[in-house]
């Protein structure tokens, strides 16, 4: 029998914490976390999941989809209107590359430190 497990909190590498936060907190709406700082920030959801953002030095963004940088995770998130959410993403600094294979079912963007993430077509 597997063992419960509770997944708490996601934590991405990145070159600018409370930058790549200010990100996701315009992208998603949560809450900042009140103890983040340049080395280490994080963002917590309502259903207690904390996504958090660490400095690291020399670090090297993923290059999807080509895999010299490979990409190792990446996020979805849920939206009811695509085009709509593309537009705003794009206002907040993402990048959209342009290999897209979810024709209108998602869509891949990258976060300002390049991290991939998708867009999904679905209820919020």
């Amino acid at each position: 029998m597997p063992m419960r497990m509770k997944l708490t909190a996601i934590t991405l590498d990145c070159a600018d914490p409370l930058a790549l936060a200010a990100f996701y907190q315009q992208a998603t709406g949560l809450e900042r976390h009140p103890k983040s700082d340049a080395d280490f920030a994080g963002l917590s959801c309502a259903d207690g999941l904390f996504i958090g953002f660490q400095r690291v030095d020399d670090y090297r963004a993923p290059r999807w989809p080509d895999q010299t940088v490979p990409q190792q995770f990446h996020l979805d998130f849920a939206v009811e209107d695509l085009d709509e959410a593309e537009v705003r993403l794009l206002e907040l600094g993402a990048g959209m590359p342009r290999h897209q294979s979810g024709e209108d079912r998602w869509r891949v963007f990258t976060d300002p430190a390049g991290h991939p993430f998708c867009l999904v077509r679905g209820s919020v």
